[in-house]
């Protein structure tokens, strides 16, 4: 049964999966496999992957676009 899931990612040009690199599964892609899925989401949960943001200092400071202007 691996070889056929195996032959289906290479048809479908699927990505290796990010995990463990080996094919992916249109049924769990971009993962090859519901165990590869798990321990991205747990890693994600984990706060191990991390979308860089913007720093405190910059979101406590209002840009100048905000500022209105009150002189009329």
């Amino acid at each position: 049964m691996g070889s056929c899931v195996v032959k289906q990612a290479v048809k479908k040009n699927l990505a290796p999966c990010p995990i463990c690199s080996k094919p992916a599964s249109p049924e769990t892609k971009p993962f090859c496999s519901p165990r590869c899925a798990d321990i991205d989401l747990g890693r994600w949960l984990g706060e191990r992957y991390v979308i860089p943001g913007p720093d405190d200092e910059e979101m406590l400071q209002p840009s100048h676009s905000d500022e209105v202007d009150r002189s009329r």
